[in-house]
């Protein structure tokens, strides 16, 4: 299942904000990526229509199962990526920030290895 780079970003910013505890609004989603409320609010429409998410009367926003399938690919993606910059000396806010542009584009294949590898090594 493929999707665009930044819908990606929204379902891994659901997920995240959801393991924090409460629940989750589009004010909150605009906050972690630094993005407009207008932008949430038409990416929220779209990915309530393709359903990915769902969100109730009061404006919580709830992923559904493939929402959630991708959010948490998304989100060991970036999580293996960063600990493998980190293990290579990258600071973690560069770590981070890197992972975030590789998580996207990297083949399963690349990253099963990496994945693989940090696993070996004991890392994850």
């Amino acid at each position: 299942m493929r999707i665009r780079e930044s819908a990606e970003d929204y379902l891994e910013a659901i997920l995240v904000l959801s393991r924090q505890g409460g629940g989750v609004r589009s004010v909150d989603i605009a906050s972690m990526l630094a993005v407009s409320k207008p932008s949430v609010s038409h990416a929220m429409k779209l990915l309530r229509e393709d359903g990915y998410i769902a969100m109730d009367r009061y404006g919580t926003v709830t992923l559904l199962d493939k929402g959630m399938e991708i959010a948490e690919q998304v989100y060991e993606r970036h999580n293996v990526l960063t600990k493998m910059l980190e293990g290579l000396g990258v600071s973690s806010e560069v770590a981070r920030a890197d992972a975030c542009k590789i998580e996207h584009d990297l083949s399963a294949e690349s990253f099963q290895k990496i994945k693989e590898h940090l696993e070996k090594k004991g890392i994850i």
